[in-house]
């Protein structure tokens, strides 16, 4: 696809936010918005929130006349407090800033106002907007369902993203075919709960039956690839696909979030600890090669120190590799941000700890590599990501970006892989 000239657009948070960055990028362009910097927030934590509005201040100070739009979740769920800010211009709502008519009245310079966010909560459909491919990136993002049913006492991003919405299979497929067209040799399938695909569509389908159908309209897709999913939701079609299907890739990035049980209760997840382990050990004894990543929060308010080894314990238990590790943070709004809260150098020591876990799981996982076969997705430099979601650095000569190379893995580090062509 050729490049064109496009508005800057920085980026925080999740894969879904990468994609809709894309959307917005081509129409932002379309609508003459070139001299634009558009920040897609994300509203996770606090610092997520802070270190936007640090790259706001310096995109200002860099770029005194261009216009700085502000959109995404921290967008969304506090539009005043981000156009109260002086330095940027326009606050755009997370439904809006997927309509192209909205960048157009932007474009033309209409008096649209300072801020256009409407109510998430009321919405019932998915934005049916399409992407052709990703400027800078190999693998294409593809967004499968918008917002989140449930009401976890932590969590901020439902009253940012609104209820669930799921796209339509055939839209995801049409979809899927014109990033494989654009040269993507792997496709994410992310929203913001993708394990409740399908839940407002007739029959109900599931998660599973979706990849299943992919997979069979896509003979010529290479690889299948799931953000984040919930272990409350086992899916018997999709551990069917992960034993039978290799182009389903074998990594699993599940929201785990804690690992006692009354904490998991006080956060009003749907899981329990013993759920975790069951789930990790029917998709591992389905696909051995499977890998697995989680996201823990640490200090979570009445957090024990027996609570924080539970956490500990689980990650062993359940064989997690790769760790995201998210210190509590009270999101105002939210039923734990009322309860007693836990000291921020407590909190900071235990994630510190939960993330020690994960580098010494993960040095472990990467020496027990070393001799071992796979193939990495080129992504830039020759630098990329192998099918279990380990990074890889492919030594020898260049490698066109985009490119599937079958690799022996030589020798481990303590951030990835270095590996060379079989």
């Amino acid at each position: 696809m050729a490049e064109r000239n496009a508005p800057k657009l920085q980026t925080f948070g999740c894969r879904l936010n990468i994609w809709e960055s894309e959307v917005m990028r081509n129409q932002a362009a379309d609508a003459g918005l070139n001299d634009a910097i558009i920040f897609n927030t994300c509203a996770v934590t606090s610092e997520a929130e802070r270190q936007a509005r640090q790259a706001i201040r310096r995109a200002r100070r860099e770029n005194p006349n261009a216009r700085i739009v502000v959109t995404g979740c921290a967008a969304q769920i506090a539009p005043q407090n981000w156009a109260d800010m002086p330095e940027v211009d326009h606050v755009i709502g997370n439904h809006e800033k997927l309509h192209p008519d909205q960048w157009q009245a932007l474009g033309a310079g209409e008096n649209v106002g300072d801020i256009m966010v409407g109510d998430v909560m009321s919405l019932r459909e998915t934005a049916s907007h399409m992407v052709d491919g990703f400027h800078g990136h190999t693998r294409g993002f593809l967004q499968i369902q918008q917002g989140c049913d449930h009401r976890c006492t932590f969590c901020i991003i439902p009253y940012g993203r609104g209820n669930n919405r799921s796209v339509p299979r055939d839209q995801i497929v049409q979809s899927a075919r014109k990033l494989i067209d654009d040269g993507c040799a792997e496709i994410v399938l992310t929203g913001v709960d993708i394990t409740s695909w399908g839940a407002d569509i007739l029959g109900r389908p599931r998660l599973g039956q979706l990849v299943r159908h992919m997979l069979v309209a896509l003979p010529d897709l290479p690889r299948l690839r799931l953000s984040s999913v919930d272990p409350a939701e086992p899916d018997h079609d999709l551990m069917e696909m992960l034993e039978c299907e290799e182009r389903l890739m074998p990594h699993l990035h599940l929201s785990i979030q804690h690992g006692d049980d009354l904490i998991l209760k006080r956060m009003k997840r749907r899981h329990l600890a013993r759920d975790v382990i069951r789930f990790c050990d029917e998709a591992r004894r389905r696909r051995p090669d499977i890998v697995f990543g989680a996201d823990m929060i640490a200090g979570f308010p009445t957090e024990t120190m027996s609570a924080h080894e539970s956490s500990l314990d689980l990650i062993n238990q359940a064989g997690i590799t790769f760790l995201h590790v998210f210190p509590f943070s009270p999101r105002k709004g939210t039923p734990a941000a009322l309860m007693p809260q836990l000291d921020g150098g407590l909190i900071r020591e235990r994630a510190a700890a939960l993330r020690d876990c994960g580098r010494t799981r993960q040095s472990v996982f990467f020496s027990n590599a070393v001799g071992s076969r796979d193939q990495i997705l080129v992504e830039t430099g020759n630098m990329g990501h192998g099918r279990n979601y380990s990074r890889m650095q492919l030594i020898g000569d260049y490698v066109a970006a985009g490119s599937l190379v079958d690799v022996t893995v030589q020798e481990s580090q303590s951030d990835l892989l270095v590996v060379k062509r079989c």
